[in-house]
């Protein structure tokens, strides 16, 4: 049977369950819908905090707003269908697991930016306060977001379309519970390479660059910082960006983790650990953290609250 014949056998992917006992599909439901809540919990209420608080109207919290919107989208991408995969079906159509993977490259880039933009924002307010709101205007800030979503769109769209090419006739079961670049690659039974190579080039210049941008914007905010003589001052002055710091080495660590691993350290148990930290329990801690580090959050959520 020629290629073109075979691309029409895997019409559908059928994805990891973690358990086929009933009392630990029960057990995990419960754990992924009380995670899934509590993300969408806590993204919302930050975005509400924001948006009924004046105060909070600077481009620091206009950039956590978008985060935590990114955050929504992102567990939304797979934590419905993961709760489905457990009791429902296991199955996901062709069509719908390249929707899939688009979408979670779409979010994982532009979230990767944004997190660059909201380094920069720290890097003007801390080493140039004077040209803050000069810099730092309404257009800028929606300009970088708005490269952001470009960016991501452009990684998405190109790892996407690499995938059109491939022959699926073989295996149709992904070792993961979502349908991941990597996952896919390795169910193909064509030649992967080019494919590999468009997402280590997209991939690596989207990571790099981004990183690039925040470890030059916080080494900066580090020089700038010792040489402050109060040691309070030093202490309010890192405090700003403290939370910020925390979630860029949460995302980058579980995504080098998931991504960055060696061939020989990969297996289905490792992988799919990744996966949950990296797809899921991220999206649920970034929220927690900007509420317990974030004074002017905090407040806005005890207000909100109805706390005095």
């Amino acid at each position: 049977m020629d290629k073109q014949n075979q691309t029409s056998i895997v019409t559908y992917f059928v994805l990891l369950r973690f358990s086929n006992y009933t009392a630990m599909q029960v057990f995990l439901f419960l754990v992924f819908f009380s995670v899934y809540g509590i993300t969408l919990l806590g993204n919302f209420t930050i975005i509400i905090v924001i948006k009924c608080n004046n105060h909070l109207s600077t481009p620091m919290y206009f950039f956590l707003s978008y985060l935590a919107f990114l955050d929504i989208c992102f567990s939304s991408v797979t934590v419905p269908k993961l709760l489905e995969i457990l009791f429902v079906s296991q199955k996901i159509s062709y069509n719908g697991c390249l929707i899939q993977m688009f979408c979670l490259c779409l979010t994982a880039g532009t979230e990767t930016f944004l997190l660059s933009a909201m380094a920069y924002d720290r890097f003007v307010a801390i080493c140039k306060p004077l040209y803050y709101v000069q810099i730092m205007n309404r257009a800028f800030c929606r300009q970088l977001v708005g490269g952001a979503w470009t960016i991501g769109t452009g990684y998405a769209m190109t790892n996407t379309l690499s995938v059109l090419k491939l022959v699926f006739c073989e295996s149709n079961i992904i070792s993961n519970f979502s349908c991941e670049f990597p996952s896919l690659l390795a169910l193909s039974c064509t030649d992967t390479s080019l494919n590999a190579m468009i997402l280590f080039i997209t991939g690596g210049t989207v990571g790099v660059s981004s990183f690039f941008i925040i470890i030059l914007s916080y080494s900066y905010i580090i020089s700038t910082i010792l040489k402050i003589h109060s040691a309070e001052a030093k202490r309010k002055t890192f405090s700003t960006c403290s939370s910020h710091l925390i979630v860029v080495i949460l995302y980058y660590s579980m995504g080098s983790f998931r991504y960055l691993r060696p061939e020989t350290a990969s297996s289905i148990v490792i992988d799919t650990l990744f996966s949950i930290q990296y797809n899921i329990a991220t999206s649920m801690l970034n929220p927690i953290i900007y509420s317990l580090k974030t004074r002017e959050v905090k407040e806005g959520i005890k207000k909100l609250m109805g706390y005095k």
